[in-house]
Order: structure tokens, then sequence, then C-alpha cells
């Protein structure tokens, strides 16, 4: 078991609740850790056997900019079950999304939220 990491992929979306987030839209940052079962890989040094990352992150940017969802927690499930979907190596995925403009009255960095798919590995 290995673990692939992909920190900080930023996209330009329209999720949120609020009409304001969805007409104008807004950058967000994705981060990513999968849970890799493929020792072949490891062993045998071919991009074949393992989850190619560069796809990782355009599977996660068309959901980013294709979908449509009111809540980060939401969103980030879809990317996490889209991920696992297309590789079955993956064993387990967490996913983070962070929301650097969520509508807060106050100063903050972001509002995030983590998700694991599947749960309980």
């Amino acid at each position: 078991m290995y673990e692939i990491t992909l920190k900080n992929c930023t996209f330009f979306a329209h999720h949120g609740v609020y009409e304001e987030e969805k007409k104008l839209g807004q950058r967000f940052f994705v981060d990513t850790t999968l849970k890799v079962d493929s020792w072949k890989a490891l062993h045998e040094d071919r991009i074949e056997d393992t989850v190619h990352y560069g796809n990782v992150f355009g599977i996660i940017e068309g959901i980013m900019i294709t979908s449509r969802r009111y809540l980060i927690e939401a969103l980030a499930m879809d990317i996490a079950k889209g991920l696992c979907d297309k590789f079955p190596e993956i064993v387990q995925v967490k996913v983070t999304l962070k929301k650097p403009h969520a509508p807060v009255y106050g100063i903050l960095d972001h509002v995030g939220v983590t998700v694991y798919y599947p749960e309980g590995n």
C-alpha cells in the first residue's frame, strides 16, 4: 500500500447556496490523498500499473467545473466517488475542499471540509 497526494489543486467554479456564489463564482482548493494498493507499480516501475496523478487532476477538474453543488461536503464526496470509480486500485481517498471566500461574517483563511471514501478503511 502507498499514498499519492495532490495539494492545493486550484479551480474557479460556481458552487454555493447563495445566488451571488453561483453567478460570480470563486476559487476553490482541493487536496487529495489516495491510498493505493498496487505493488506491481512499486516493483515494475510502470505508469500503467499505478494511479496516474495527471488523470486524477483531470477528474477533479472535470467535477469542479462542470457540476453545481450547494454544499462543499457534497462536492468533496462527488470527487471522492469519481476517483474511486475510475481507479479500482484506490483503497480509500481523502478529499479536503477549501473555500477561501465563504460568505461568513468575519475574518478567516478559508472554510473547509474533509471526506473519506469509502468510509471505514
